[in-house]
């Protein structure tokens, strides 16, 4: 507050005004006022022992013109600076930290790293089961994305803006996660274990004989209809509750200023979840080592995967519950835009005409692609390298590990990349990365035949190098992503208004996330019927990919404008608010009358004595 309010007028504060006279300080009589306004008065300071002195009545006129004149004056209020500072000293903290920030930041915290640690199970086994399924492989991938996932993405997208529209916001939480629990732990237990029953191979198999093995990828999504589900409710789970639920629900509590630094904390123990959840994914995946012939190790994998599942999901819950019930939501500007319900075609016609809004939708569709041009062929690579499912999963969890260990170390350094160099710099760094990666992975791809011998004296074949080096390049760009390119997007949400936050969210989040995957798998599907193969368009494909990140980094470039009007903007309506609510009467330096010597007045540093 002493930052806030520094005047220079003829009102001087003492430094520790205290019971009525601060009451008298702060709310002038209507009779003072009157005084000030139609008659020349004498400067009035106020001497630190509370005595106050008059000096002659003839210096100061002021008009009304000058009455009337708008500025923010700052002034140096010991008054509200005493009381503010009584109350902070009041304040428990631990390490520094208010009590009552902690226990927000904790259990957002720990609903991070159950969620995480669910996303990685998820992410790992829902490409195991559609990659070495029977008669079907990595080419899957982009038709899943384009054909599957991105509708249904949609779909929930306008379920999600209705349900906004007509429930509370704990109701739309709970609406909207339980049913993922209850379909996890159903497939673990009930259809996996019947999926050869409920699964049309023998269709399947005669529809590819008359159509030909170009069909292979859209026929293996009706022969593995299923795992097909799975793979999207996977998806689904890191697009909504990752990017909506828990990161909606971290901006609603949360301040500028604890966003900027815990956010990026908050990926510590997330990643930490990456770590263990990869050393959990190896442990059942082995589990085939110690059981007999005959026994589907998959099958016995997968239950006790979905149980952990369940479990983290009832946690995330539990926590989201408590910190409703306990924590209390900061005050925001009261001088927000209000903005009426709307449909939603309107919504759609509102986020579309908002430059912020596509400046954010870009970044995550820039992603998506970017991310997308090399995973697939990468993975085609991993299938041929492990064939079993047990093998796979063996390798997506030390995967896993080595992301959460890099990540976990970039996180480390992400505040001190806020700190220094601001919210744009860190929203840049992303595309760089996965740019500079991904031009090795594909200069590898290319290129391989020169790096044989070395790979050789290396003790690797060709293949296992090139599994090597995409997996590098997943785990540069996802640690970017996760420690830097996210706690970004979602500082960005932060100055918006409400209208604007949830369904910018939703629209942005689960529609843009899958549509920039998809967006890359529809390349790489022209791609292939265009050249005849992914190997023989990879050429193309690295020029694309430079293409999309030049946009990606045009598109950070203006967000970075716009943020930074938005919180100026938010920092200015907050000034006035508390100005306004001090009501003190006070007068500018320039406001003093001609002749009057500036340093008759009080200055900014302290109360002048007479």
């Amino acid at each position: 507050m002493e930052g806030l309010i520094q005047t220079r007028g003829i009102l001087s504060l003492p430094a520790k005004p205290t019971g009525a006279r601060r009451t008298l300080l702060l709310q002038p009589s209507h009779a003072l006022k009157q005084r000030l306004s139609t008659r020349s008065l004498p400067p009035l300071s106020i001497s630190s022992n509370g005595h106050s002195k008059f000096q002659s009545f003839h210096k100061i006129s002021i008009s009304n013109k000058e009455r009337n004149r708008g500025f923010i004056c700052k002034a140096e209020a010991a008054a509200a600076t005493a009381g503010e500072g009584d109350s902070t000293a009041l304040t428990p903290k631990v390490f520094g930290v208010e009590v009552t920030t902690l226990k927000k930041i904790v259990p957002l915290g720990l609903m991070f790293f159950c969620i995480l640690f669910n996303y990685t199970i998820l992410r790992d086994t829902k490409d195991v089961l559609v990659v070495t399924a029977k008669g079907s492989s990595a080419e899957i991938i982009p038709f899943l994305k384009t054909w599957v996932n991105l509708p249904m993405a949609i779909g929930f997208m306008l379920l999600y803006t209705k349900l906004s529209n007509v429930l509370s916001k704990k109701a739309l939480f709970y609406t909207v996660i339980v049913p993922f629990i209850a379909y996890f732990g159903a497939f673990g237990f009930i259809m996996y274990p019947l999926s050869n029953l409920i699964h049309p191979e023998a269709l399947a198999d005669k529809l590819l004989a008359t159509l030909g093995p170009r069909f292979m990828g859209p026929l293996a999504i009706m022969r593995i209809w299923s795992f097909c589900l799975f793979y999207v409710m996977a998806e689904l789970w890191g697009s909504v509750v990752v990017s909506v639920l828990f990161w909606g629900f971290a901006n609603q509590i949360t301040t500028v200023d604890e966003a900027k630094k815990f956010y990026p904390l908050f990926g510590l123990g997330a990643n930490v979840a990456l770590i263990f959840s990869g050393r959990t994914v190896k442990y059942f995946s082995n589990m085939r080592k110690n059981l007999g012939p005959g026994v589907d190790g998959w099958a016995v994998s997968l239950k006790a995967m979905m149980s952990i599942v369940v479990g983290m999901g009832l946690a995330i819950c539990f926590l989201y519950w408590w910190v409703n019930r306990y924590v209390p939501l900061p005050t925001r500007s009261k001088k927000k835009k209000a903005k009426p319900q709307m449909g939603t075609m309107e919504s759609l016609k509102f986020l579309v005409s908002s430059p912020y809004i596509r400046d954010l939708a870009t970044l995550v569709v820039a992603y998506g692609i970017s991310i997308n041009l090399v995973e697939v062929t990468w993975k085609s690579k991993l299938k041929a390298q492990f064939p079993s499912p047990n093998e796979y999963s063996a390798f997506m969890g030390d995967f896993s590990t080595c992301t959460g260990i890099a990540t976990f170390t970039m996180m480390l350094l992400s505040q001190y990349v806020f700190d220094k160099y601001g919210w744009g710099v860190a929203a840049k760094i992303t595309p760089t990365v996965l740019l500079v990666t991904g031009v090795a992975f594909f200069s590898l791809i290319l290129f391989g035949g020169p790096f044989a011998p070395l790979v050789a004296k290396l003790g690797m074949t060709p293949l296992l190098a090139a599994v090597y080096v995409g997996a590098l390049q997943n785990i540069f760009s996802k640690s970017a992503k996760y420690s830097l390119f996210d706690p970004c997007k979602e500082m960005a949400y932060i100055p918006l208004d409400e209208d604007t936050k949830v369904k910018g969210k939703a629209a942005i989040d689960v529609v843009c996330n899958p549509l920039g995957k998809s967006g890359g798998a529809l390349i790489q599907q022209f791609m292939i019927l265009t050249f005849g193969s992914l190997a023989s368009s990879t050429p193309y494909l690295g020029v694309i990919l430079l293409g999309i990140v030049t946009a990606w980094l045009a598109a950070a470039k203006s967000l970075e404008g716009q943020f930074n009007t938005l919180m100026s903007e938010e920092e200015l309506e907050k000034e006035m608010e508390r100005a306004s609510s001090l009501k003190i009467p006070v007068v500018s330096q320039e406001d003093a009358a001609p002749g009057e010597s500036t340093s008759q007045l009080p200055g900014k540093s302290a109360p002048t004595s007479i």
